[in-house]
């Protein structure tokens, strides 16, 4: 079980300060790859939480395999993005004030696919055009990342 799921045994969905990493992952025609989420149904990037003891870039990996299948020879850290603007509430219900290191995958093996229950798809996505029913939060790191325009 997950660090931040015991925490939510005790707190509830109370709002808790969450540190994460997102992975942004290109492919040769600078196309995103996102995730069509099991929770709220939408695309968002590849990411989650620290787990205990696991660094910004230890966590930026592991999400990276368990959710595309994907292993990065490199990590070229973006930003890092915390404040009230990085609050989400989740559809079922928890709330965060996520504190989110943006890391872009480089050297990329292995081909995407689905290896946890957090994903039902996997596709790649122009960031000339607009994502169609791209998650509010993941559009909102991709923008102040600077990967589309505000």
């Amino acid at each position: 079980m997950s660090y931040i799921m015991d925490l939510r045994k005790v707190v509830g969905s109370r709002p808790l300060i969450m540190a994460g990493a997102c992975v942004i992952v290109l492919n040769d025609k600078g196309h995103i790859l996102l995730q069509k989420r099991t929770d709220s149904l939408d695309w968002g990037t590849i990411g989650g939480a620290l787990e205990l003891g696991e660094s910004l870039e230890e966590a930026a990996a592991r999400e990276l395999y368990e959710e595309a299948g994907l292993i990065a020879k490199q990590y070229k850290f973006i930003t890092l993005f915390s404040g009230k603007d990085m609050y989400y509430k989740y559809p079922h219900g928890d709330e965060i004030y996520n504190v989110m290191a943006v890391y872009e995958a480089l050297q990329i093996g292995g081909t995407p696919v689905i290896n946890d229950n957090e994903g039902l798809e996997l596709a790649y996505f122009s960031l000339d055009n607009p994502i169609p029913n791209i998650n509010p939060f993941t559009d909102l790191v991709l923008k102040k990342a600077g990967y589309i325009k505000e």
